[in-house]
């Protein structure tokens, strides 16, 4: 299974998940008194339509190299990361407003079966978490990986759900409104996790050099090739599961032009062999002093 066909696997689980968890915290918020949960179901329905925003952007971004692009499609990617951290935002600036609403309003103290739908909630999400960072990782997707934070978020709402929901049930009359309050603390950390995920892809875009160890393993590999006596230069950039790469690499500088231009064919072949992601690389001739 190739980047593309795992991506767009790992959002379809994060679709069907999401869906379930929307219907399960909703009818679990609404019968057990818990706004905490309903916030909860909200952040859950928006995380779907982001996920299905990402899965869009995986199957445009597949689309092959033509005249006007001949980088390929895969720039939409931080795009749709800046689409689904607007999901975010959206999601915790409803919560939030719910929120202190319900906290100006009297209401009744929340069920303790909640708990434990709170309880399962939580394990699974974070489960969640773990799948589709590991997959975003594997991809390098970036559409990825604000994926997986959505879990990730998701799970933190549940636990300080969990915890003020449990503040109302143990202290009781007076403190009907601590589940409003966890919604509203809950709903700072995901805007807080929506810079986190907006600043690489927004790196991304403006191709800022961010992968130094991929700058390295490029040296490393280029001085195994024949005629390849060092390199200088190595700019990445990043478009979709793809790094393209400018290279300068040094040579002998008695050889003639046509060994150059074959060293430099040998050495973009090699690279492209040895690491998978590298998208086009460019080659650029140096003589040695």
């Amino acid at each position: 299974m190739n980047n593309d066909q795992t991506a767009i696997r790992t959002t379809y689980f994060s679709i069907i998940g999401n869906t379930a968890l929307a219907l399960i915290k909703g009818l679990a918020g609404f019968f057990g008194n818990s706004y905490a949960l309903i916030a909860d179901a909200i952040e859950s329905t928006t995380d779907i339509f982001a996920s299905f925003l990402v899965l869009l952007g995986f199957k445009y971004a597949k689309r092959p190299a033509d005249e006007n692009h001949p980088y390929g499609h895969g720039k939409i990617e931080p795009l749709i990361t800046f689409g689904v951290v607007a999901f975010l935002v959206v999601s915790a600036t409803i919560i939030a407003y719910e929120s202190i609403q319900n906290i100006q309003t009297p209401h009744k103290i929340p069920k303790s079966w909640t708990l434990i739908v709170l309880g399962l909630i939580i394990v699974w999400k974070e489960i969640s978490f773990q799948i589709v960072i590991k997959k975003s990782k594997q991809t390098n997707s970036s559409s990825l990986k604000a994926d997986a934070w959505h879990h990730r978020s998701d799970a933190i709402t549940s636990v300080m759900a969990f915890i003020g929901i449990s503040i109302a049930i143990i202290f009781g009359k007076g403190y009907e409104t601590a589940d409003d309050w966890a919604a509203l603390f809950a709903s700072a950390f995901i805007l807080y996790n929506s810079y986190l995920i907006l600043r690489p892809a927004l790196g991304e875009v403006m191709d800022e050099q961010l992968y130094d160890d991929l700058i390295l393993e490029i040296r490393e590999k280029s001085i195994e090739v024949k005629g390849v006596l060092d390199t200088e230069k190595c700019f990445i950039r990043k478009s979709g599961m793809k790094f393209h790469v400018d290279l300068h690499a040094i040579v002998n500088s008695e050889i003639t032009v046509k060994s150059g231009h074959d060293i430099a064919h040998k050495l973009k072949d090699y690279l492209r062999e040895e690491i998978p992601n590298l998208g086009h690389v460019l080659i650029h001739i140096e003589p040695n002093e």
